[in-house]
This record gives C-alpha cells, structure tokens and sequence, in this order.
C-alpha cells in the first residue's frame, strides 16, 4: 500500500468558486459562492456573448509558448490567458459542466491541477466575463419567471437548499482505514466472481418473482404508503454506499479522497457525494473501475432484495418491500451504468473518458438542435455520426424505460 493511503497529510484545501449571476436586467451581476465538491456536479459557467468580447493571440519570443489577450469590450478591461487558460474559456459555453471541463483538461493536456480552474474563474469574475447558468431545466425555467413573487420564493427558498452543504475534508484516513479493514476484499478477483454469481442469482429469482407480480404488491395491503417511503428511504441510505465505494476505489487506486458530504442537487435533490477528481491522476482502467464500483453497489442490493423477497412468505409487507427494493435498486444500477439516456452518470463519464470527447452530450444536442431548427448542415461525417447514434439510443433508450415501467405497473395491479 503507497505512503498516500496512510499519510497524515492535511487535508486539502477547500477550493470556493466565487461566480457571477447576471440578473433580470442583464447589466448588473449578484455573487454567489458554491462550494467545490457540489460546483463540479451542478455549476456550468458562461462566457459572455461573442459581442461583449475579443480575443487575440499575444506574440512571444520563447518558442513554444503562446498566451492570448482576452478583452471585455463594455468595460475595457484586459485579461492575459495561458493555453491551457484559452482552452477552459471556450468549453466555458453554458452547457458543459465543470466535470465535464476538468476531464476535457486532463484529456487534452495529460494532468490537473486543482486550482486551474478556480482561479480562472476569478480572473474572469473580476472582469465581468462569466456568468452561470443554472444547472436543471426547472432552476432555468424558475430564473425566467422570478419576477412572479411566488416563483421568486422558490426560487429563493431552492438557493437556501443549495447552500446546505455537511461534509468533511478530513476524511481520506477514515477511507483508507475502511480499506485496510476489509474494504480492499471488493476488489479482489474472488468478489467479481462472487458479484457474477449473485448477479446470475438475483436473475433468476427476480424472473419468478416476476410471475407472481400481482400477488407481490398485495403484500402492501393497507400500508402502501408506509411502504413506499420505507423503499425510498433506504435506497437513500444506500446511495450514500455507492459513493463510500467510489471512496474507497480511489484508495485501492493511491489516490486522495479529498471530501465527502451531504447536498441537495439542483437545489432539491437530496444526495450524498464523494469528490473522486484525484481519480483523474490515474490511469483510465482506475477511472472505469471507480465508476463501476461504485454503480456495482445497486446490483448486489438488487439481488439480495430479490433473494429475500423471494424466500419471505407469499404477499406478507416484507415480500412486497423487498420485491420493490430489489427493482428500484436495479433500475439504479442500469441508469447508473447505462451510457444513452441523456443523464450524466457513471457509465456516462465511463463512454466519454473511452471515447476522448468530454463534452459527447451537449455537443449532441446542440448538432441536433441545429438541424431541428433548420440551422445546421445535414453533413454526416464521423463526429455527425457520433452525435446522431448517441442522440438516437438515448431517446429509444428513455421511451424503452418509460415504457417498461408503465408496463410493470400493469403487470402488478393485474
């Protein structure tokens, strides 16, 4: 095991991005501070509009070594870019997210530094050339309307959410002690076979209990309500799992577990997270493996709930829980892993780190966009077939899923 694992290091620096939202009047800006660990999950910072700046390329007499001019032409005020500070600016579009951008760097330039893009952005703020978008549709759809008192409450009562942030920086020595106390067991070649075998388990227990839908969900009888609640709060519980295996893959890896904690995503969702972004100074197969890990922790729940469902006594409360348990966990884990359905999750981040295109699905609806709207070229060359085959499996994917569960409905109420 590498000295990281055990070291007392302090703990890293808690990185605040300081960002600017432009108002209703879009001539006047309010700051808004967000924590790091929930800025690379939500925040998707935007440039200013073309018009409101120029870009020029400085002249160096060191070879090899270029810098630009950026300059913000309503205010007259002149920022000197590096490179790799050029290359950040232009994903800085409104729709990529921060993940998305620090994983476009490590692509492009070999490595990351934590204070890149932090420090950009403040560079950036102080001359009054970012703003940010909000990062869900119902957020955007609340920020057109917040002229309307109601959706202003909202609004505002979604941003005292946001700010609601429980977590820790010191907690790589309590990882890498889970790790050294058995937590490295998951990642020994006897787990993954042991995972294929319950996996096979849960299917086939899962397929029967399938036949005996309707009496399953009888077991609710009376206390459905009771019993959906008690579902959703225990996969709650084991979301929380999924991230702590994400934590402890980084360790596996030698990498730093640099916080982890309690937020409300969008403002709404609650959620546990881990900050896995040391994960982007290993190799790519420490990458897929701490996103599949991760994901793993649904299926192993999944089968278990199938298994005990399956032995409880035919329609008692404790068949019916488990039966639900077992499927919420295993639509959990296809999502989680599943590359097509529009939503940025671990088998997402897995597609693009293989593929090399960070930013796969905004670029995909933007090219869509375009050609919906009659503004782009109907040109099919290799990236076009790339955007167009994932835009199509998503939408197949998501009607498939929206129908299957329509159909389990029926099934169980027949």
């Amino acid at each position: 095991m590498s000295d990281l694992r055990t070291s007392p290091t302090p703990p890293p620096r808690r990185a605040k991005l300081d960002l600017l939202v432009r108002d209703d009047s879009a001539d006047s800006f309010e700051l808004r501070e967000i924590g790091s660990a929930t800025a690379f999950v939500q925040s998707r910072p935007q440039r200013v509009p073309p018009e409101s700046f120029e870009l020029a390329e400085g002249k160096s007499r060191v070879a090899g070594q270029r810098h630009f001019i950026l300059k913000n032409t309503r205010t007259d005020r002149f920022l000197m870019l590096t490179e790799p500070e050029k290359f950040l600016w232009e994903l800085m579009d409104g729709r990529t997210s921060l993940q998305e951008i620090a994983t476009a760097y490590v692509l492009r330039y070999g490595a990351f530094d934590f204070d890149v893009i932090p420090n950009l952005i403040r560079k950036l703020q102080r001359a009054h050339l970012l703003t940010l978008t909000p990062s869900s549709r119902l957020r955007q759809a609340l920020a057109r309307n917040r002229r309307k008192p109601v959706v202003k409450a909202i609004e505002s009562g979604f941003t005292v959410l946001e700010r609601i942030n429980i977590s820790s920086r010191n907690v790589h020595r309590v990882f890498a002690a889970l790790y050294r106390y058995g937590g490295f067991l998951l990642f020994t070649p006897a787990a993954i076979v042991l995972l294929a075998l319950l996996a096979v388990a849960g299917l086939v227990v899962g397929v029967k209990l399938w036949q005996e839908g309707g009496d399953i969900v009888a077991g609710f009888g009376g206390h459905a309500v009771r019993g959906i609640l008690m579902v959703k709060l225990l996969f709650f519980g084991t979301v929380a799992a999924h991230q702590i295996v994400h934590g402890l893959s980084l360790v596996h890896y030698g990498r730093r577990v640099r916080e982890f904690g309690f937020t409300f995503l969008h403002g709404f969702v609650p959620t546990f997270y881990v900050d896995v972004t040391d994960i982007f100074m290993a190799s790519r197969r420490a990458r897929v493996v701490t996103a599949v890990a991760g994901a793993s922790v649904h299926l192993v729940l999944g089968c278990v709930s199938f298994i005990v469902a399956y032995l409880s006594p035919l329609a008692s409360f404790t068949q019916a829980f488990a039966a639900a348990s077992g499927m919420i966990q295993w639509q959990a884990f296809l999502v989680a892993l599943y590359r097509f359905c529009f939503i940025e999750m671990d088998g997402y981040h897995v597609l693009v780190d293989v593929l090399g295109v960070p930013t796969l699905k905004q670029e995909a609806m933007a090219w869509t966009g375009a050609l919906l709207r009659g503004r782009g070229a109907w040109r099919f060359g290799r990236q076009e077939q790339l955007f167009a085959l994932y835009v199509m499996l998503s939408a197949v994917s998501v009607a498939a899923f929206i129908a299957f569960n329509v159909m389990l409905i029926s099934h169980a109420r027949s």
